[in-house]
């Protein structure tokens, strides 16, 4: 799973990359918001440690940022010093998932970490179970169903991962444009309506739903 890190402090930036890459995350590191804020615009990550207290940008404004303008629900966890209620607050109510105060441990870590991963069925496993009859391998762009392979599209497994992680909400194209394409490469809406109608023909048509005017929802 690729993970983005936003950490100003070189000691703790250090120690959470090599603690993160020893647990077999691919990670992404910043130093300042800016720069995590581009690489969040730009590319599709499982989830996202920021710190709030980092130059140019504080992580509570990149928060704010990727919700407000650019609908990417990317989990976040933030990481601070500070202790009050207002930058608790102030983060829950921009979109934050989960909120870590410093200093913590890396146990305390792993343990927030594992709670998002199974609040957002992030997974580095293999093999995604759909239904009894329908296992998904996102890292071959295949689905196995009746013991049948069927080959997946990139951006197909793309939405339909991204399906998994939000199973039972409704996602909107925005939210599909801005979480799984780069900024340059956005597709119009008829090609979203194209992915959606390959990957109904491979799952069956009651699995994915079309809420007028709103979106789409997987069951």
């Amino acid at each position: 799973m690729k993970v983005l890190l936003l950490e100003d402090d070189p000691a703790l930036n250090d120690l959470l990359n090599d603690h993160l890459t020893d647990q077999g995350f691919d990670v992404t590191l910043c130093t300042n918001g800016q720069e995590a804020l581009e690489y969040l615009i730009d590319e599709v990550y499982s989830f996202a440690l920021l710190d709030i207290n980092t130059p140019i940008m504080s992580g509570i404004d990149v928060l704010k940022t990727i919700r407000t303008d650019y609908k990417n629900q990317t989990p976040v966890i933030i990481l601070t010093a500070f202790q009050d209620m207002k930058h608790l607050k102030e983060s829950f109510d921009s979109g934050v998932d989960d909120y870590i105060k410093k200093p913590f441990d890396l146990v305390e870590l792993d343990q927030r970490i594992k709670k998002l991963c199974k609040q957002f069925n992030l997974s580095n496993d293999s093999e995604i179970k759909i239904s009894d009859d329908i296992i998904f391998i996102p890292e071959l762009c295949q689905l196995h169903t009746n013991n049948i392979i069927k080959h997946l599209a990139q951006k197909e497994r793309d939405i339909l991962s991204y399906f998994c992680k939000h199973k039972s909400r409704v996602i909107s194209s925005d939210e599909l444009l801005q979480n799984i394409w780069a900024y340059e490469e956005m597709p119009t809406d008829a090609t979203i309506r194209v992915y959606i109608k390959n990957l109904r023909e491979v799952l069956g048509k009651d699995k994915i739903q079309t809420i007028r005017g709103i979106g789409y929802k997987f069951e």
